[in-house]
């Protein structure tokens, strides 16, 4: 396996593109599995702005499948005195794949604070039983330990589409907190799985997301709750929200995803 760190690290800069190349095992279907591409847009953006500025919000338009060679072409929208604007564009050979803008900002002072929901009370990720099982697990998963906490199994049929489960890398190698959460971020398949009774395709158009704090004092062996809820499920579509807990309980992603589904 092609271990999260090392397509980071093989990340190349020319002509204010960068150049990395994905490997099989990174694939979600017929595609590079999406919190990935997601991922290496957030690294590109951050090795551009030089400057250590918190991520608070992402959106990523993904137009079409990409695999193999891929260009990633950050570039600088606007400016200000707090907040940076960036887009993102990442090409699989000669087309476009992901459309993705970026805002990164510096703390406010502020009189006025209030904080995220906590986590479910659940289990703890030794405890639980493995998430990722039976036939049609993308060769993606393999890069994840996923334990299920509650909610719905996968492809099980269920009446209510939810996950609620214990996710970390199996890359132990620290590098970008950011980049590293926002690839754990899309680890769980739609939720709206839980609802079918074999494997079908699904393929993601949109995901956005909003960090209500900047990951501190973890490490790479860290385990996050991730919560997936399928809002609605019609027309071979899914609309889903989406939230991601520290092991010690801190909000740290909240997000929402549109979702094609082929079955």
């Amino acid at each position: 396996m092609t271990q999260f760190s090392d397509i980071l690290e093989s990340m190349t800069l020319d002509a204010e593109r960068y150049s990395v190349v994905v490997p099989d095992d990174w694939l979600q279907g017929r595609t590079t599995y999406g919190g990935l591409s997601a991922a290496l847009s957030v690294a590109a953006a951050e090795r551009t702005l030089v400057e250590e500025i918190p991520l608070r919000s992402a959106q990523f338009c993904f137009v079409g499948p990409t695999y193999g060679e891929m260009s990633v072409r950050p570039a600088i929208l606007r400016r200000g005195k707090a907040t940076t604007v960036m887009g993102v564009d990442l090409h699989g050979r000669d087309d476009l794949a992901v459309r993705a803008t970026l805002v990164f900002g510096r703390d406010r002072a502020s009189s006025y604070e209030h904080p995220c929901d906590g986590p479910p009370q659940v289990a703890g990720p030794d405890s639980c039983e493995p998430f990722f099982v039976g036939p049609g697990t993308p060769a993606f998963a393999s890069h994840f330990e996923a334990r299920r906490a509650g909610g719905a199994a996968l492809v099980s049929g269920a009446r209510t589409p939810d996950f609620l489960v214990w996710v970390r890398h199996r890359d132990r190698t620290e590098g970008s907190d950011m980049a590293r959460l926002v690839a754990l971020g899309d680890a769980l398949p739609p939720p709206a799985m839980a609802l079918f009774r074999e494997p079908a395709p699904i393929s993601t158009i949109t995901w956005s997301m909003d960090f209500p704090i900047r990951p501190k004092g973890g490490t790479a062996a860290d385990w996050y709750l991730v919560e997936s809820c399928a809002e609605a499920v019609s027309a071979g579509y899914s609309t889903q929200s989406m939230r991601v807990w520290s092991a010690n309980g801190e909000a740290l992603m909240t997000g929402r995803q549109n979702v094609a589904i082929f079955a």
